[in-house]
């Protein structure tokens, strides 16, 4: 399934049900089922409570380990979110990386429509080995990249999943050179979700308030916030 319907479900679910039931375990139950295939269910129904307790090397080996119907598709981006990123890059940019790039799928768009530029994925998981990118491996914590050395920086629906999210984003901004562009879903909390989120930004005002840029601009595009932040002369604003 797309991301676009994937959202129409989920707003379906989440506004359009009494939350007393949406958020019953009973009621999610068979939905946990069917997403994760009927593995580890017990665990996945409790990672909000207790993912807190994870050491680093169990966060990254539960994200390893997961086999979701979620990792069939392509990429988790809507087109209207893609499209954006792609029409706002720096012309001027010379070097890129996607912060929790996935397969890559994102970065070979990005080839194409802009081949001049450097790239780089960075993830908890290497992707399959591409000609187009570069692949750096290890934890949005601690990025291993120099002060404002990246052009543009991008991360897409990764900030819902990072426990410490100001430390995380303040990593995001101090390697950023010009742009930092930020996707992630417009979505109320609730405790049994189907996607190990542990940060819900139902307003706008609830996600740009962890960033602490002055120029940006911040749209709803197809159920997803697209954050696109500028920095200039090497300093954030």
């Amino acid at each position: 399934m797309n991301r676009r319907l994937t959202n129409a479900i989920r707003f379906v679910m989440d506004e359009m049900i009494p939350p007393f039931i949406r958020d019953s375990k009973v009621f999610m139950y068979p939905f946990y089922l069917f997403a994760y295939r009927g593995k580890n269910i017990k665990e996945v129904m409790q990672f909000k409570t207790k993912v807190y307790s994870y050491t680093p090397e169990e966060y990254s080996d539960f994200y390893n380990e997961l086999n979701t119907i979620s990792r069939n598709r392509a990429t988790d981006l809507n087109q209207a979110c893609i499209d954006f990123i792609l029409d706002k890059i720096d012309p001027a940019a010379n070097t890129l990386v996607d912060i929790g790039c996935g397969s890559g799928y994102l970065l070979n768009k990005i080839h194409e429509r802009h081949p001049s530029i450097s790239l780089s994925g960075f993830d908890l998981k290497a992707p399959e080995k591409n000609d187009h990118f570069t692949f750096v491996h290890g934890n949005v914590e601690h990025l291993p990249f120099e002060d404002h050395s990246i052009d543009v920086v991008v991360c897409c629906h990764t900030v819902e999943h990072l426990l410490k999210l100001d430390l995380c984003i303040s990593e995001l901004i101090r390697i950023t050179g010009k742009q930092l562009f930020i996707v992630t879903p417009c979505q109320r909390y609730f405790y049994y979700t189907l996607d190990e989120h542990v940060n819900f930004f139902p307003q706008k005002e609830s996600l740009i308030t962890h960033i602490p840029l002055k120029e940006f601009i911040c749209e709803k595009l197809q159920g997803d916030w697209v954050y696109l932040g500028r920095i200039k002369e090497g300093k954030s604003l």
